[in-house]
């Protein structure tokens, strides 16, 4: 790193990779649903999941306690089961994996393309067998893949399809929400997201009998909710129909979260300016590319992340430091599931292309209220690097 860099960077506070847009606005609604005295799941839940599934154009939402609870859940209402596999990225956060070990099936580890970091039917076409029941797509980072192709391989070969858009709010997919035509989608609402409830996830369907019988199982497996027994006047003796699970929701969270829906459109755009900026700033770098919209969607820029090739001069991880030296908060790029000891015992065919993005890409800082001071430091120091 130059002195030049160290020097203009010392004494300026540290950029943080990610702050939540968080305010007045949120502690109000949050503190107005515990002077209600209803603070566990109820008609803000409700009130919440109507709005959200209208935001990403879908007939229903089940709120529920985590992105990780929503893709559990969506897989038990596809029917995936134990003795399936399900086919998953690699890259992609260790939950997207788990969820299928939740329900006893067996993650199938595939690659991915190396400009969107998502799965394309040719890498699912290369790991399918006959016990393959569902693939788990993962709009990573917030760049959308590519849906009509996606959906009408697994359409085509019998597979249930469900999306971890756990990074997706805001993101479009040909001038429409992700979410539109989802067979089943899980959403988070992890402090990382572009909208956050503190923790809290989403999954939303078209099908009625999927949505049902979800609502059902986060409480459970109650017929009848909590409040719906207590909005009653008259007593309910509710039945458990199956083995089911604690994943709701509070209405504390929901009342947040429907503040933080209406702040979405104007965060999305100022993510793509910010994104923007990036782009046209970094765009001479040689051995550097910056992440970009693919042609057929519109991406959130939940991260935004750069990939190294050879013709860089420093490594990744020596990138890391020079950057956190200049007090800039970065992170290594998205995990590869199949490298960390938890999926040792699972036999993996190479994956070339995640392997070198989780290795060789790092995520840089992009956050509400970011300023063209605070870029400039990111970008003096990738360029100082570069030797630029």
């Amino acid at each position: 790193m130059s002195s030049a860099v160290a020097t203009e960077t010392e004494a300026a506070p540290r950029i943080p990779v990610m702050i939540p847009w968080l305010g007045e606005e949120e502690a109000e609604a949050a503190a107005e649903a515990v002077r209600s005295g209803w603070v566990a799941q109820g008609p803000r839940v409700a009130e919440f999941e109507r709005a959200f599934a209208a935001e990403v154009g879908a007939a229903h939402g089940v709120a529920v306690s985590s992105g990780t609870t929503a893709l559990h859940l969506g897989l038990v209402a596809l029917g995936v089961k134990a003795g399936d596999e399900v086919v998953v990225p690699s890259l992609s956060f260790i939950a997207t994996a788990n969820a299928a070990r939740y329900v006893g099936a067996a993650p199938v580890f595939a690659d991915v393309d190396l400009t969107t970091g998502n799965l394309t039917p040719e890498t699912i076409t290369a790991v399918l067998t006959p016990r393959t029941r569902a693939v788990i797509l993962v709009h990573q980072g917030g760049v959308p893949a590519d849906l009509d192709a996606l959906r009408g391989l697994c359409a085509d070969r019998g597979l249930a399809l469900l999306e971890d858009a756990a990074c997706a709010a805001g993101v479009r997919y040909r001038d429409r929400p992700v979410g539109v035509g989802a067979q089943v989608a899980a959403w988070s609402f992890h402090p990382r997201k572009l909208l956050t409830t503190g923790e809290g996830g989403m999954v939303t369907t078209d099908d009625a009998e999927y949505a049902a019988r979800m609502r059902r199982l986060r409480e459970h497996g109650m017929n009848v909710s909590a409040a719906d027994r207590h909005a009653s006047s008259k007593p309910v003796l509710e039945a458990y129909l199956e083995t089911g699970f604690n994943y709701r929701m509070t209405d504390i969270q929901a009342a947040v979260g429907l503040v933080q829906l209406r702040k979405l459109a104007p965060t999305v755009a100022e993510r793509r300016e910010l994104a923007a900026r990036y782009q046209r700033e970094l765009a001479d770098i040689k051995g550097l590319t910056p992440v970009t919209d693919p042609e057929y969607g519109q991406t959130n820029y939940q991260s935004f992340w750069v990939r190294l090739d050879e013709r860089f001069p420093v490594s990744r991880d020596d990138l890391l430091l020079r950057l956190s030296d200049a007090g800039v908060s970065a992170r290594r790029g998205i995990m590869a599931a199949h490298l960390e000891p938890a999926y040792a015992d699972v036999s993996t065919p190479r994956l070339p292309v995640t392997e070198d993005l989780s290795l060789n890409s790092l995520i840089l800082p992009v956050f509400h209220g970011m300023t063209a001071e605070q870029q400039d430091r990111v970008v003096a120091v990738l360029k100082a690097a570069a030797g630029d």
